[in-house]
């Protein structure tokens, strides 16, 4: 049987996150992965690389890839109470994660936040792609984990 996409996206990145941050957890699905650490089920906060529609996505003609942290609690205000934290610490985690790196509302559902990049119209069948995924994904755990909670 051969893997999926995001099935091999969650093989590499397990190998990438720093072991210090605690026990790392994934869940991959056919359009998506989802990554967070210690806890059985996934949390309303957690790390996330997904095909996203096109009319989400300012410049995508087909689709777009979403990675990087998700706050996707019901309560509006616990997702932007979220967010600030990370907002406030743009400086530590700009450099490491680029110009593309948006912290803000979730890319098509109101109400949810994000700190995240959109991959636009990506090519599925690129045999590289699961590991570029898998190290930015890896790069956004690394980064925005210790600023979210005690690990360093």
């Amino acid at each position: 049987m051969e893997l999926g996409v995001f099935d091999q996206v969650a093989d590499a990145v397990r190998g990438l996150v720093p072991p210090e941050l605690g026990s790392f957890r994934t869940q991959a699905r056919r359009w998506g992965l989802k990554a967070w650490f210690d806890l059985d089920e996934c949390p309303r906060a957690h790390y996330e690389a997904q095909v996203v529609s096109a009319k989400h996505v300012p410049g995508a003609e087909v689709l777009a890839i979403e990675v990087g942290f998700h706050l996707e609690h019901p309560d509006d205000r616990e997702n932007a109470a979220g967010l600030r934290p990370l907002v406030a610490a743009e400086a530590s985690w700009r450099e490491e994660l680029g110009p593309d790196a948006v912290a803000g509302p979730f890319l098509g559902r109101k109400g949810w936040c994000r700190l995240s990049e959109a991959w636009i119209d990506p090519d599925l069948g690129d045999p590289e792609l699961c590991f570029e995924l898998a190290d930015r994904l890896a790069a956004y755990v690394a980064v925005v984990e210790p600023l979210r909670t005690d690990r360093r």
